[in-house]
């Protein structure tokens, strides 16, 4: 028996897990923080803030289980991907991280489109840059904060900055750099043309390595901080999305994850790297086996949901609007909603198309909006889905997870539209427990990821696609569909 710890650096808020690696979780805890909106379109957050969350968790975690927090084995890191923090000579941040919601970035990504071709930018990078991305934040910083950007040392993605406060090295994994477009997917390393060409400095990209290397130990200030013993091993680590399918158990082809978090996503392990000649979806290094992750990602799914809650209806809770939509019946009696509240990715790519409520008329109300919500997070999942199908990518299963996955009537819904059944994990943190699998990997506790199958079960409850919402869902998601054809041209006239 080894004790593991796997940390995460989310969006909103940051985990921490003890694992025990025969028995399982031992706990989890959390701190939350917030996205720092300084104007339209823009999205920042503090890395101290995601710093304190770490301190504070494994204090909790120490707190409460003293003689397993000292027996910890190694340490592995997943993280929100695409986010630039650029620190300079001393480690510090020259300026509050762009994360990937950020939008800010528009100009930028067109720039790299007319310096690289569309032929490169598929053969190399897989993906098309995209707002958000580092790649084309450190060109907007280059740009509008040349004071910023002499300070300059390193370029960091989110969970990397965290190891570097913990060990005091940099370095970069080729799962999370993969996500920054400047990145050869193949070859696994930084494009050097890419990079080359849009005249960045090459000195700002830490070298890069595989997951589950060993990046360094955790340092005698770290230890001073967070309460770990100082000369603990610390992993390399992993995108958020790369963790969480380890974490699901989806670690072999036709096992499929759906994430309902903050955005979401439909993600699949794929042993080669097969990518989407439009580019609708993205392909990135997986953390495991040198493998590859074929996803689409949509931005505004739950944070659709908390949208609605907070502003909107003004309710307490999710379970309340959750009660809300299972009184109202598949189709939300003709209510389509386009959750592209901060422009949308798969399959559009389109950081200017909008959020949009259709078919309103007076019998509707708050129920109606609930479900509609669901529906329309779920609609826009199901375009990554027909894309694998294009691409030949088989899904035999479909693993929920996410805050949507605490949800019954969303679950349904799930199945419902997607067609397929869907099982949900009875640990809800998969993202830390993959990083704390890819710990165990890094130091020779599990040999491969199936050595970790016993950590992961589901629950008994099974959803089912209905026969009877077929019709009205596949009517639904075409009118889903149409909505976004028949107004992209009025989203480009539109200035904010």
């Amino acid at each position: 028996m080894s004790i593991l710890l796997g940390i995460d650096i989310g969006t909103s808020s940051t985990k921490a897990l003890l694992l025990d690696s025969e028995n399982g979780v031992i706990d989890v805890a959390s701190q939350g923080y917030e996205v720092i909106v300084p104007q339209m379109g823009y999205a920042e957050q503090n890395p101290g803030k995601w710093w304190n969350a770490v301190c504070d968790t494994l204090g909790k975690l120490k707190s409460d289980h003293q003689a397993a927090f000292e027996k910890i084995a190694a340490v592995g890191l997943s993280g929100q991907m695409h986010g630039l923090v650029a620190v300079n000579a001393n480690g510090k941040p020259v300026r509050p991280a762009i994360i990937w919601l950020d939008q800010r970035s528009n100009r930028q990504v067109e720039e790299i489109k007319k310096l690289l071709s569309e032929d490169e930018i598929k053969r190399i990078a897989h993906n098309d840059p995209y707002t958000g991305f580092a790649f084309p934040s450190l060109m907007w910083i280059r740009e509008n904060e040349p004071e910023h950007y002499r300070q300059i040392d390193k370029v960091l993605m989110p969970k990397d900055y965290i190891r570097y406060r913990m060990t005091g090295a940099y370095g970069a994994d080729a799962s999370d750099a993969s996500s920054t477009t400047c990145f050869d997917v193949r070859a696994r390393g930084w494009s050097e043309e890419f990079i080359c060409r849009t005249g960045l400095d090459r000195d700002f990209f830490p070298d890069c390595h595989e997951s589950t290397e060993i990046a360094g130990e955790v340092s005698p200030e770290c230890e001073r901080q967070t309460g770990l013993r100082a000369g603990i091993p610390v992993i390399f680590g992993g995108g958020d999305q790369q963790c969480q399918c380890i974490g699901n158990g989806a670690y072999q082809e036709g096992v499929v994850v759906s994430n309902i978090g903050t955005g979401g996503e439909i993600a699949s392990y794929i042993a080669e790297d097969i990518y989407d000649p439009k580019l609708r979806t993205h392909t990135f290094c997986h953390a495991i086996n040198k493998a590859f992750i074929i996803y689409g990602a949509t931005l505004c799914s739950g944070m659709s949901l908390r949208w609605l809650k907070d502003n909107i209806l003004k309710k307490q809770s999710f379970e309340e609007l959750s009660d809300m939509a299972a009184q109202i019946p598949a189709g939300s009696e003709g209510i389509v909603f386009l959750p592209h509240l901060t422009g949308e990715r798969t399959p559009y790519m389109n950081p200017k198309s909008k959020g949009i409520f259709f078919g309103l008329q007076l019998i509707h109300d708050d129920r109606h909006f609930a479900r509609a919500v669901m529906e329309g997070v779920a609609f826009g999942l199901k375009g990554t889905l027909d894309i694998f199908d294009e691409l030949g990518i088989g899904v035999e299963r479909i693993i929920a997870s996410g805050g949507a996955a605490t949800s019954p009537v969303w679950l349904q819904i799930q199945a419902d539209i997607f067609g397929k059944e869907i099982v949900v994990s009875q640990v809800k943190e998969q993202a830390c427990l993959g990083a704390g699998i890819l710990a165990a990997l890094g130091t020779g506790i599990f040999r491969t990821a199936q050595d970790s199958s016993h950590l992961i079960a589901f629950d008994k409850t099974v959803y089912e696609p209905s026969a009877k919402t077929k019709n009205v869902y596949d009517e639904a998601y075409q009118l889903f569909v149409d909505l976004y054809e028949n107004n992209k041209d009025l989203f480009e006239r539109t200035n904010i």
